[in-house]
């Protein structure tokens, strides 16, 4: 077994330790009892290193875990962005916004000035829904055309918006609003 993640948090005035390791099959395994939380979030450290190995996005179903995974965990709605390159390789990802529980402000001027930051041919939007129901709303779809003509005067694609709720996320473009 090769030792993976050691996890430590303080709880009171000690230490907890969580120790992970994989064997060259691909099996994990814990040397002691894990929380929910510790193995979403391991899940996530995973996913992330095999999302960004992958480094090229063909499809909304190659970032879709990776986002479910990000978010599973959020009580409040956020809104961030992955830049892409003409070829849709990853340039970064980054959280522009967090609001509350059922809404977050967008501010297009940000999203514009991220994507040049990142010299991007081409964005994806993410959010998610606290509430566990990922199908957007009247506001979700006039903020992601606003979007998509402010980066459209910079020849700037958005090639998705991904809406993450609880297990699910609904995509922009696999239902014909891109």
């Amino acid at each position: 077994f090769t030792l993976l993640n050691v996890n430590s948090e303080l709880k009171g005035k000690e230490y907890i330790m969580t120790f992970i390791a994989s064997d060259r099959s691909g099996h994990y395994q814990t040397l002691e009892p894990v929380t929910r939380e510790q193995i979403i979030r391991f899940a996530h450290s995973l996913l992330t290193r095999q999302f960004r190995n992958r480094r090229k996005i063909t499809s909304s179903e190659d970032v879709r875990q990776w986002l479910v995974m990000k978010l599973a965990l959020e009580n409040r709605e956020s809104f961030g962005v992955i830049m892409l390159s003409q070829q849709h390789h990853i340039l970064g990802y980054q959280t522009l916004f967090t609001g509350t529980l059922s809404q977050t402000m967008v501010y297009p001027r940000e999203i514009v000035s991220l994507a040049l930051t990142h010299n991007a041919a081409a964005v994806i939007l993410v959010h998610n829904h606290p509430s566990g129901e990922p199908e957007p709303s009247q506001a979700d779809k006039l903020i992601t055309q606003k979007i998509t003509d402010a980066l459209a005067l910079l020849d700037i694609r958005v090639t998705d918006h991904l809406i993450v709720g609880g297990d699910k996320a609904w995509s922009f473009a696999e239902h014909g609003l891109l």
